[in-house]
């Protein structure tokens, strides 16, 4: 293995986060504090309790879900367009950089800006509602897996994309809605049993049970269920890389 070339790819896409510091880390952590001034702090105060949680601690997990998703897409798909749209990626493929190697570097990054960003927040979080974690081994692991799996959905999706307008198209437009409605701000057993059955195709509905149960111990579906499809959704994108770089899907062209 590399080692050499997977540090370098890694430190030139994490120098990139300080570069742009405000957009990276600042805007991210704003925008998750104002929705809980508003949902936890305002609406939060007309609630009662869901499941025996504090309607602002209990929505806490399902906001960072929302961020690591869509920050993991994004700082990914960015991190692999940019050297197919300056024509970069020609250097790096003809060097002796395996596609591993490639892939560890951009999508390593990708993890690791999401979860820093997600950490600051649920660190962030603690001054406007009492919070609690019951499993922090499971917490971690829930956020690493969904860090890694949606980074490497965005590293998909850095190689599928033609323009700046695609790159956004999907966490926007596809991700964004499917947390929002994912039980992020509400449990699914208040809806009614025809729309809770509908739900269940809302893959985010599983992460975000998972990630609410490792803080709470209350869970929409079985947390094993939450953990298989996290695996299963990291599995798939594993395939795709796989299949890109083997038939050289818009990489040689």
């Amino acid at each position: 293995m590399n080692l050499r070339a997977i540090r370098a790819i890694y430190a030139f896409e994490m120098a990139r986060t300080g570069r742009t510091l405000l957009q990276s880390i600042v805007a991210p952590v704003i925008t998750t504090s104002l929705y809980f001034v508003v949902f936890g702090a305002a609406i939060g105060t007309r609630i009662a309790q869901i499941e025996g949680v504090q309607y602002g601690a209990f929505i806490v997990p399902g906001l960072v879900m929302l961020m690591l998703l869509t920050q993991s897409v994004s700082n990914a798909s960015f991190g692999i367009f940019f050297p197919r749209f300056t024509g970069t990626i020609y250097e790096l493929l003809s060097a002796p950089v395996s596609a591993f190697e490639i892939v560890v570097g951009y999508v390593g990054a990708a993890m690791t800006k999401s979860t820093l960003l997600a950490l600051i927040i649920l660190a962030t979080a603690g001054f406007f509602v009492p919070l609690r974690i019951a499993h922090p081994f499971w917490m971690l692991a829930f956020l690493l897996l969904t860090a890694a799996t949606f980074s490497l959905l965005g590293f998909v999706i850095g190689i599928w994309a033609d323009g700046f307008e695609q790159l956004q198209f999907v966490p926007l437009l596809l991700i964004t809605p499917l947390t929002f409605l994912g039980g992020t701000f509400y449990s699914i057993s208040v809806l009614p049993p025809a729309w809770q059955t509908v739900t269940l195709f809302n893959p985010v509905v599983y992460l975000v049970s998972g990630f609410r149960w490792s803080f709470y111990e209350v869970a929409d579906v079985n947390v094993a269920v939450s953990l298989a499809m996290t695996g299963l959704f990291l599995a798939v994108c594993l395939a795709a890389i796989g299949w890109i770089f083997k038939t050289g899907y818009r990489l040689k062209t």
